[in-house]
């Protein structure tokens, strides 16, 4: 890896293969499945305002999941490496999971939106949630019945992508951990972060789409290769 010395500004992606070991199945878009589903059933507005209740209740079971899940020692070490780490760091997580928070992570950018947040369409505010979303609840805000999860579906922008930019062109660390590299924008993070200059290593369980992008391609479970990553990072 490059000299750690000249290393401050650290971006991290992570995608479905850190959460895998939590027993969080990986979203295989290959197969257009996402838990036996047709995506466009489930994924994308087109589906939500086609069938509702059973986008609702995708999203119910995918919300009492993650509840179920316990962060792995990846997440782990993500977490002592934001609380150790004195430079600049950025967790950017494609899972809708809270893994990396319960974890103990705190900075930490949910681009695909979060399972235990939803989204109100009628006054646009967001409220934590763990219950079900079936029958119209009243948001706690406005009382209208117009909450929808809180993901980005296909066809809809992921969120906060100026401020991922703006960390990635800082970049002087790119880490990518368990991801397909074949959903874009994420998927090109790592030109864009290696374009300003980064040092990019993958870390994931066999080599992705985007492998040939990156400088080192570290392949293995998440939860062996991303604790000896960081205790390398720390220097201990």
């Amino acid at each position: 890896m490059g000299d750690m010395a000249t290393i401050r500004n650290i971006v991290i992606l992570t995608g479905a293969g850190i959460s895998a070991e939590s027993g969080l199945r990986t979203f295989r878009a290959e197969d257009g499945l996402w838990e036996d589903y047709p995506v466009e059933q489930v994924a994308t507005p087109e589906g939500f305002a086609r069938d509702p209740e059973l986008v609702q209740r995708f999203y119910d079971a995918r919300r009492a999941g993650v509840l179920a899940a316990q962060p792995n020692p990846a997440h782990e070490a993500l977490a002592r490496l934001d609380r150790e780490w004195g430079g600049g760091l950025l967790i950017v997580t494609q899972n809708i999971d809270d893994l990396h928070e319960r974890a103990g992570a705190s900075r930490v950018l949910h681009m695909h939106g979060e399972a235990l947040s939803v989204w109100c369409t009628a006054c646009d505010a967001r409220h934590r949630w763990d219950g079900s979303l079936l029958g119209g609840p009243a948001c706690p805000a406005c009382g209208a019945a117009s909450m929808r999860p809180d993901i980005v579906w296909f066809g809809e922008m992921p969120y906060r992508m100026e401020e991922i930019f703006a960390a990635l062109a800082q970049a002087d660390l790119f880490v990518s951990i368990g991801t397909s590299g074949a959903v874009y924008p994420a998927a090109g993070f790592v030109q864009q972060a290696a374009s300003h200059g980064a040092h990019t290593i993958e870390l994931n369980l066999e080599r992705s789409q985007g492998s040939g992008f990156f400088d080192e391609s570290r392949l293995g479970p998440a939860s062996e290769l991303v604790p000896a990553w960081v205790a390398e990072v720390l220097g201990r």
